[in-house]
């Protein structure tokens, strides 16, 4: 049960996280979508994982 709850809550704190970012970024029309790929990667990684998703959509 901890696990889960573990696992539940870095995916909910990505979510936020994205929100956020895509907040404050926004006005430089730069957007992260918040799917499944991203959240997935910022979860597994954390911050380097965002720094990789904004690195990704500047390079493409």
């Amino acid at each position: 049960m901890k696990k889960v709850y573990s696992i539940v809550r870095r995916i909910v704190l990505s979510i936020i996280i994205l929100y956020c970012v895509n907040l404050i970024i926004y006005t430089s029309s730069v957007v992260i979508p918040i799917n499944y790929a991203s959240v997935g990667i910022l979860s597994l990684l954390g911050l380097p994982g965002l720094i990789s998703l904004l690195v990704i959509y500047f390079i493409i």
